[in-house]
């Protein structure tokens, strides 16, 4: 998939243009409803996505500041992101969404200006600025989603999908690193539908693993928003069956995910 620094910059802030409608209007009461995030309200998401988009500059901008920061950050424990979101929650919704707009802003302006290729640092391996831009749509998208699951919201499926899933299918190897299990040898087919019925392929087309369906609900399952069992996707062969079991498209520690439905058909959905 060739990288279009532009076209991920439209397709952020596309993404950003949708959080900040779902949550613009919400009266103060709202902003601590519960999302699906287990113990994190609504305002927890948004500062979450405006603390690192501010990591996500100062990595672009000043590599060796963000890796001592990264470094005491990490060093809290694998319940780092708890800890940002508690330090945050004495902060209003009005100072909450100014936060959040502005630290976009300064985010698309950074990325703009950078070569794709540049190497940045984050809390995880390094990675191309690319990828970090993909990573905070990706991040935008899914904490989005933790949004709209709170207030019900059913969100219409956009073309930045397209960045998310390439995400999910190429942190196929990291899922299973995270996890200390090797990585399978066997190939896997992704055949995806896009929003307005485009088709989206990766892997070969005589790989035994398949993996087909909406595109949404890879992104869902990759970014561990939706049990694989909760939707649609079509999945054949162990390899595709035990990838979608701890597919993890976001830096971090191995996380379970969402559990299965107490009542999932899983008939026809796996091969």
């Amino acid at each position: 998939m060739a990288v279009d620094m532009a076209v991920l910059l439209t397709d952020l802030e596309a993404e950003t243009g949708v959080v900040d409608e779902m949550v613009a209007g919400l009266d103060a009461p709202a902003w601590d409803r519960a999302t699906p995030a287990a113990g994190w309200a609504i305002r927890d998401q948004i500062s979450h996505l405006a603390y690192f988009d501010a990591a996500a500059v100062v990595s672009a901008r000043d590599p060796e500041r963000f890796r001592a920061e990264a470094a005491a950050l990490q060093a809290i424990g694998d319940g780092f992101p708890d800890v940002v979101a508690e330090q945050h929650r004495h902060l209003s919704p009005e100072q909450l969404l100014q936060w959040f707009r502005t630290d976009r802003r300064e985010l698309v302006a950074t990325f703009a200006s950078l070569d794709p290729a540049l190497r940045v640092p984050w809390y995880g391996p390094d990675m191309s600025a690319a990828s970090a831009l993909t990573a905070r749509l990706m991040e935008t998208w899914a904490h989005g989603q933790d949004i709209a699951d709170a207030l019900d919201i059913r969100r219409e499926p956009a073309a930045g999908l397209r960045h998310i899933a390439h995400l999910g299918v190429r942190t196929f190897a990291f899922s299973f690193r995270q996890r200390g299990l090797d990585v399978p040898d066997a190939p896997v087919r992704v055949e995806l539908v896009g929003p307005g019925g485009a088709s989206w392929v990766w892997g070969e087309a005589d790989a035994g693993d398949r993996i087909s369906g909406p595109a949404e609900h890879f992104c869902l399952v990759v970014t561990q928003r939706r049990h694989v069992a909760e939707t649609e996707l079509v999945v054949y062969g162990p390899v595709a069956a035990q990838w979608m079991s701890i597919a993890q498209a976001y830096a971090g520690t191995p996380a379970p995910g969402r559990p299965a439905p107490a009542a999932a058909a899983q008939g026809g959905r796996y091969g």
